[in-house]
């Protein structure tokens, strides 16, 4: 099970992790795209490491086929978040700092489905985010999104 920890410079104690990760909103931009993952419950948006030799749009587009099914173009960089008071510790006791870069991203393909990674899939749009148990710091990358700034985000 991931579980964020949060302490002062608790990131001097991980390793770095670079991830991506994707907002996809509906055609009406009301509603994003979440994923409920199978090792906590929490729901998050679809998106994971960075394998070698890959780039992070094409980190991130892999990511959102792997977990929901569907194939997404990068539009824009959100924001880039690299908190060192904040690490994720996972089952198999690996503990990271994670360096995320969220991008929006657009459906363009695919179908909507499962993968071994989510209980859960689906389009929710901000009052229905707050009946959900949302991962904090994706509910952070979602409103950023979601305010459509022309500025990246970088904290």
């Amino acid at each position: 099970m991931a579980e964020i920890l949060h302490g002062d410079r608790i990131g001097a104690s991980a390793t770095l992790k670079v991830g991506c990760a994707a907002v996809v909103f509906d055609d009406d931009r009301q509603s994003v795209l979440l994923t409920q993952r199978t090792d906590n419950g929490l729901w998050c948006l679809p998106g994971g490491a960075m394998d070698p030799g890959e780039s992070a749009a094409e980190a991130c587009c892999r990511e959102v086929r792997e977990e929901t099914g569907l194939l997404v173009e990068v539009m824009r960089l959100v924001g880039v978040y690299s908190s060192p008071h904040r690490v994720t510790r996972y089952a198999d006791g690996n503990t990271h700092q994670v360096v995320a870069l969220c991008f929006e991203a657009t459906v363009i393909g695919g179908a909507l489905g499962l993968s071994n990674e989510t209980t859960d899939v689906g389009w929710f749009t901000a009052p229905q985010m707050n009946d959900l148990e949302v991962m904090s710091n994706h509910d952070e990358r979602v409103r950023d999104a979601w305010r459509n700034d022309v500025r990246t985000v970088i904290g």
